[in-house]
């Protein structure tokens, strides 16, 4: 049963803090693990809703229904996840897409209006699209083209759930 059947871990008086989509660093068919819910052990959980309560000392990392259970908001942890899930459909499909070989040798994608060109320098990508040039994802040069996908994904990706 988890921690609903433990003394001292509170059932109501929850906050949602984040979700977090585990997968949503894997490529393509990479794996990925899922997670346990900490609070009634159900396993297979991908979309983890982080939730922390002030008479209790750590955050839980828990599914949807344990969420809305110990939150007792049963319509923003559904909303949350249904976001995430569009998002991650929204990735899948944008990573899914050609980027064309243009004639001075770099990848180039139109999306949402823009022309995002994808360089290879020293080693390393970047893309550029309006002006703005994208040397670093999460604060790392970006040495993979999949990663340069992603890293444009979340450049023009507009619905943030977090």
């Amino acid at each position: 049963m988890g921690r609903w059947d433990k003394p001292g871990v509170p059932h109501k008086g929850w906050v949602l803090e984040v979700i977090e989509d585990i997968k949503a660093d894997c490529i393509g068919d990479r794996s990925f693990e899922y997670e346990i819910c900490e609070m009634c052990q159900h396993e297979r959980i991908r979309y983890v809703h982080i939730l922390s309560h002030p008479n209790y000392d750590r955050v839980l990392r828990v599914g949807c229904d344990c969420a809305c259970r110990m939150t007792e908001d049963y319509d923003t942890p559904f909303e949350l996840e249904r976001r995430a899930k569009n998002r991650a459909n929204r990735m899948r499909n944008f990573l899914k897409q050609e980027w064309v070989l243009n004639s001075k040798g770099n990848y180039v994608l139109r999306y949402k209006g823009y022309n995002i060109t994808a360089i290879k320098r020293n080693g390393s990508w970047g893309f550029c699209y309006n002006g703005n040039w994208v040397w670093e994802y999460r604060e790392r040069r970006i040495y993979d083209f999949d990663i340069l996908k992603i890293a444009a994904f979340e450049e023009f990706d507009d619905d943030k759930y977090r």
